[in-house]
Parts: structure tokens; C-alpha cells; sequence
């Protein structure tokens, strides 16, 4: 494909031979002739001057580059549509296999396609253009929008409400049991019915190995364009808002809420029936026991302020220097003690 037509299908300004031949895209350390790559961060500079490849992605306001270039507003952003330029997502043609059980009161939109040894169980409605890969089941009376695509051992579990253009890795499961037992007088933990649904509105993407528990009553409820990473726990009843990001192995007890474009990132944890407010950021690692404020940065167990954090950090790391020297001032007080009497 030439250049030129990449900056059309991109809506970038070009610098440099627009009929020049672009063959693929690549890494700016890996590019090789041919190859389009981009520059979004300085550190990098040293990098795209070595760079073989033929053509760059970069911001409008950095200096010329060497080599052609497109002149974007978000290069990350361009440079992963140019992904999809050479690497189109696969195609998957409507129909159902011969191996998939498919419910006879099941509702199956036009163009979708059900894979080897998928389960559709009675009631299920299921939208157009929908892919279910291979080995996933959808249970009874759950309502899947349109675009939906499941990758293989994929579960839906009964009740679920799934939107538009939603995407699952492998191995997800939606609407799974609660976490819920109560403690009986002989002490033997019985199990609280979980009668509740998973909701998951339109645009929403869930990795691999994650799972949304359905609520004990009412709804979980992930909001639209929340995108979550592997292995994320979401307990009984949570709330999610819209365009949140969940990174891997966090944990949400139930009844958490989580606002709008917030960002959790690696192995936070929430205890349950909290609240954290739109656009907060929580640092990797660390475990939330109470409300977090809108647009505040906390970190650390229990978490805090993520100023306040660093400076007791930048402490904990002194405490064996301060031990020694309380010890030392300790001593020269007692010392002082003895003289005086």
C-alpha cells in the first residue's frame, strides 16, 4: 500500500513520497524497509535516527524526521489503526456448525455464526453478525447484542444482558454464582441464592480468564466502553461506570462501585460497599478499605493520598537509620539522667 493512501485512510498530513510502498508495520527497534513505525516519546529519539524503517508516525509538533513521515495528533492512536490496515481481524462466515446444540426456542440473529460444540440453551436471543468461536455456552435467557464475538470456552450464564460490540477472551466468564454464605448456628456456611444478573452495555471488552459474578439481587452492571484485563475478579453487585479501565488481577468485593473513567491498576484490591469516584486512578498493588474521591491518585494498603504515600514510603525506607539513631539520642538521654542525679 503507498503512503499516501495510509495517510488518507488515517486522516494524517504527509511528509516525504507519498507513492512510497509501505509492506507492513513495526516496532521502531524491529522496523525494517518498507515497514511504518511511529515515534511518540523522546526517549526513543536515538532509536528512530537508527531506525530502518521507510516511514514514521510522529506528532505534528516534533522535529522533521529522517525518513517520510505522517503527521498525526495521537501517534499511538494512528499507529494502531495502521495495525488494522495490514492485520484485519478474521472473518467468520453466518451459519452454525453441525457439532453446536442450539435450543429450538433459541433466537439467532442474521449473520451469526455458532461454532464447533457451542451450547445455545433455551430462551437465549442472540444478535446479528454475532461470532461464538468454539466450546462456549450461553445459557437460558440471556440477551446478546449485536457484533458479539466470544472466543473459545467462553461462558454466559443464565439471565445475562450483554450489548453491542462486546468482545470476551477466552475463558470468560459472565454471571457466575456471588460470593454469598451465611454462617448457620451449627456453623456451617449456607449458601445464599444468587438471583440477581451480569449487565455488560455496548463496546465493552473482558480478557481472558476474568470473571463478572451475578448480583444476589438486582445487578452487576459493567458500564459501556469499560475495558477489562486478565484474570479480574468482579464480585456480586458491583457497579462499574462508563470508559473504566481494569487492569490485571484486580479485585472488586461486592457492592463495589467504581466511577467513570477510572483507572485500577495491577492487583488492586476493593473491599466491598465502597465507593470510588469518577476518573480516581489506584496505583498497582494496592488495597482500597474505603471511599476514594473523584480524580484522586491513591496508593498503597491501607490505600492513601498518592503524595501522602511517597512521603511515608520515602520514611519506611529510613526506619532502620531512624531506629538507630532514636536509640542513640535514648542512650544520650539516659546518660544525661545519671549525671544530673
Amino acid at each position: 500500500m503507498k503512503l499516501g493512501q495510509i495517510a488518507e485512510r488515517l486522516g494524517c498530513s504527509i511528509e516525504g513520497d507519498a507513492n512510497l510502498e509501505i509492506s507492513g508495520v513495526a516496532a521502531i527497534d524491529e522496523a525494517k524497509k518498507g515497514e511504518l513505525t511511529f515515534f511518540a516519546d523522546r526517549k526513543y529519539r536515538a532509536t528512530l535516527e537508527k531506525s530502518a524503517a521507510s516511514a514514521v508516525i510522529l506528532a505534528k509538533e516534533n522535529v522533521p524526521a529522517r525518513m517520510a513521515a505522517l503527521r498525526s495528533e495521537n501517534p499511538r492512536l494512528d499507529f494502531a489503526r495502521a495495525i488494522e490496515i495490514f492485520h484485519p481481524g478474521p472473518h467468520f462466515p453466518g451459519g452454525i456448525h453441525p457439532t453446536a446444540v442450539v435450543a429450538d426456542s433459541a433466537k439467532v440473529g442474521a449473520g451469526a455464526h455458532i461454532g464447533p460444540h457451542c451450547f445455545v440453551d433455551e430462551n437465549v436471543e442472540i444478535g446479528r453478525n454475532a461470532v461464538l468461536h468454539s466450546f462456549v455456552a450461553i445459557y437460558r435467557n440471556a440477551r446478546i447484542g449485536d457484533d458479539f464475538f466470544a472466543h473459545s470456552h467462553v461462558c454466559v450464564r443464565e439471565g445475562s444482558r450483554i450489548g453491542n460490540r462486546v468482545l470476551l477472551q477466552n475463558g470468560v466468564v459472565v454471571g457466575s454464582d456471588g460470593f454469598g454464605f451465611e454462617k448457620q448456628a451449627d456453623g456451617r456456611w449456607y449458601k445464599i441464592r444468587q438471583a440477581g444478573i451480569v449487565a455488560i452495555e455496548d463496546d465493552v471488552e473482558i480478557q481472558a480468564h476474568s470473571a463478572i459474578d451475578r448480583a444476589t439481587i438486582g445487578e452487576t452492571r459493567i458500564g459501556r466502553g469499560t475495558k477489562i484485563d486478565n484474570l479480574v475478579q468482579v464480585g456480586h453487585s458491583c457497579k462499574i461506570g462508563e470508559d473504566t479501565l481494569l487492569c490485571g488481577q484486580v479485585g472488586l468485593s461486592g457492592t463495589t462501585r467504581v466511577g467513570k473513567r477510572c483507572i485500577l491498576a495491577g492487583q488492586v484490591g476493593a473491599a466491598g460497599h465502597l465507593t470510588i469516584g469518577d476518573g480516581a486512578t489506584i496505583t498497582a498493588q494496592s488495597g482500597v478499605p474505603n471511599d476514594v474521591p473523584a480524580s484522586a491518585i491513591f496508593s498503597g494498603y491501607p490505600s492513601m493520598e498518592n503524595l501522602a504515600w511517597r512521603k511515608s514510603v520515602a520514611v519506611f525506607n529510613r526506619l532502620p537509620e531512624l531506629q538507630k539513631e532514636v536509640r542513640m539520642l535514648r542512650d544520650e538521654v539516659a546518660r544525661l539522667k545519671e549525671k544530673t542525679l
